[in-house]
């Protein structure tokens, strides 16, 4: 009986360990100057194939939205509403309304002022990923921008 409880630990240790986090968005960060008082910072998600995040405009009732947020500093000030290219746009059953979504890239873009001069730009992005067979929990990503 021993046997048999020992081989069933070590096939179901097997199993846990080769469990995959599923990981289907990348973010990548950069901030370039536009003069000497402003900035903007680049927020870049790459998508696998079959994959899609939600715009930041999706009504109330639906999918998490994307949001970013940036963290309050005394080394730049926002200017206006982070701005995202113009999303896909189709009806989902799952949440009985249309929705607003972005497949394979999408780049969004934050206008800053600076305040001082070689600010580090901080924040938050809440996302969440889904494929026409599941979706991910909501999940939020810390990012750091410097600018030189």
């Amino acid at each position: 009986m021993k046997k048999y409880i020992i081989g069933a630990g070590i096939i179901l240790s097997g199993f846990c360990a080769s469990a995959q986090v599923l990981t289907p968005v990348k973010w990548a960060y950069a901030a370039k100057k536009i003069n000497n008082n402003e900035a903007v910072v680049l927020v870049k998600a790459t998508i696998d194939k079959g994959w899609h995040i939600y715009s930041q405009n999706v009504a109330d009732g639906g999918p998490a939205k994307t949001a970013l947020v940036f963290n309050k500093s005394d080394e730049y000030t926002l200017v206006n509403k982070t701005i995202e290219p113009q999303p896909l746009k189709k009806y989902e059953k799952a949440f009985d309304m249309n929705v607003t979504y972005f497949e394979n890239t999408v780049v969004f873009q934050q206008k800053v002022r600076l305040v001082k001069d070689k600010p580090v730009i901080k924040g938050t992005i809440s996302f969440m990923a889904c494929s026409n067979k599941e979706c991910l929990p909501p999940e939020d990503v810390e990012f750091s921008v410097a600018l030189k």
